[in-house]
């Protein structure tokens, strides 16, 4: 993923509302699979870190990047922000070359 594109991405966050947020059970694989479902549904969504999570806001996203087979977007405080491309016939979001 290119600079611009992920400045594209961040620009389209800025709006969004978190839609999932992560407490002190952390990651587990519900939470996973609830997440997978809304990048195929979305392609970017945001999540928030509560404060009684004992992990960093930056692994947490690590981790469910990496499980989701999607692109950990920006880190900002206790937000993240994840993207996975759309299938060819559901794409949302097209990203700038």
């Amino acid at each position: 993923m290119t600079s611009k594109q992920r400045a594209y991405l961040k620009s389209l966050s800025m709006t969004m509302d978190p839609i999932f947020q992560i407490g002190k059970s952390s990651v587990t694989t519900e939470l996973t699979a609830a997440i997978d479902e809304a990048l195929a549904a979305r392609e970017l969504i945001k999540l928030s870190v509560l404060k009684n999570c004992a992990d960093s806001p930056r692994v947490i996203g690590e981790v469910i990047a990496e499980r989701t087979r999607s692109v950990l977007v920006q880190v900002i405080g206790r937000k993240i922000v994840l993207y996975r491309e759309g299938k060819d016939d559901k794409k949302k979001i097209l990203l700038p070359q």
